[in-house]
């Protein structure tokens, strides 16, 4: 029997992420090869044209799954019936501006946009927020949006995970999907931290620890950790613009693992809202290991942290509270 159809809205969908992203999410990367979709998507009326142009090359596409695409750059009209919100439409920082700048303007999108959510998306609606400072933005979303249960609220840190277990595969010379169980804590930032300590790589003789094969504690506690924090500084200098195939890929991993579950044995890293797990203060969005089944997520208990660990998932936790101060004081 055909599957319902499953509403997904992109906002900032003209934009280079989400030109990357709706391509995969009509070919069923984000929610499977026999998962009907209707791409809502949303932009602001200065890229309107730009926006039907990637209506028109999305209908030239053909996709057999894609059932209908509402572009628009009316926030109730793009959120209205959405089972699933990809929120990628930001203010980027620009040149001069202050971290408190950019804090009010994305507080004020993000302010609507939850409005707009809770008061017109499907019941149930998961949402993932991509758009920088992402953790801190989804907090805000979460904090306008009331009736949306803060389990439905995430933001993007698989985009660091993949590079982890990339940077893991590079460095040992095996494939990617043989290495497993890296952890990104924290914040979306450069105080991010990627952390070893329980992922693992299959090999012929069977599991074994990354630390136990790599055999360099040095490069595993320094370099590895820093080129993961800036990897997206690095691809702005090479590319001279932000990573966006990457992100839309990883956005794609994020949703289809929490809709459709992780694998046995496997937990991948999500940014939630804060229980108190791992004493990082409640009320933070703060990346986490997760396990997911039946289209619900849950924090992974019980891994031991060492006193590295601890200080820098301290260090994450201290900037994430620092941000949502002022991100509250420019409700003010």
């Amino acid at each position: 029997m055909a599957k319902e159809t499953v509403r997904v809205l992109v906002t900032g969908a003209a934009g280079q992420i989400g030109y990357a992203l709706v391509p995969m999410i009509a070919r069923g990367v984000m929610l499977g090869p026999d998962q009907p979709v209707i791409l809502h998507m949303l932009d602001i009326p200065p890229a309107a044209e730009a926006l039907n142009g990637v209506k028109m090359e999305l209908v030239d596409a053909a996709f057999p799954l894609l059932k209908g695409v509402v572009a628009t750059t009316d926030v109730v009209e793009a959120c209205t019936g959405v089972n699933i919100a990809v929120m990628v439409g930001g203010f980027p920082r620009k040149e001069g501006m202050e971290r408190k700048d950019v804090m009010s303007k994305n507080v004020s999108i993000y302010r609507s946009q939850a409005s707009a959510l809770e008061k017109h998306a499907a019941a149930n609606c998961k949402v993932l927020v991509v758009a920088n400072p992402a953790n801190t933005n989804a907090l805000i979303l979460k904090e306008f949006a009331p009736s949306i249960p803060e389990k439905n609220i995430t933001c993007l840190t698989r985009l660091d995970h993949n590079r982890a277990l990339g940077q893991i595969s590079e460095r040992l010379n095996v494939q990617v999907s043989d290495v497993k169980n890296v952890i990104i804590w924290g914040n979306h930032s450069s105080t991010q931290y990627p952390d070893v300590n329980h992922a693992t790589v299959k090999t012929p003789s069977g599991e074994k620890s990354v630390r136990e094969l790599i055999k360099d504690d040095e490069w595993l506690n320094a370099e590895f950790i820093t080129t993961v924090q800036q990897r997206g500084a690095a691809i702005i200098k090479a590319r001279k613009l932000s990573s966006a195939l990457s992100a839309a890929s990883s956005a794609c991993d994020h949703i289809r693992d929490w809709v459709l579950g992780t694998p046995e044995g496997t937990w991948v890293s999500m940014g939630v809202y804060s229980d108190g797990s791992y004493n990082v203060p409640a009320g933070l969005i703060y990346s986490f290991p997760v396990t997911c089944q039946n289209g619900e997520w849950k924090i992974v208990q019980g891994l031991h942290i060492d006193e590295f660990s601890r200080k820098k998932l301290d260090l994450t936790a201290d900037e994430l509270s620092e941000e949502k101060a002022l991100a509250y004081s420019c409700l003010s």
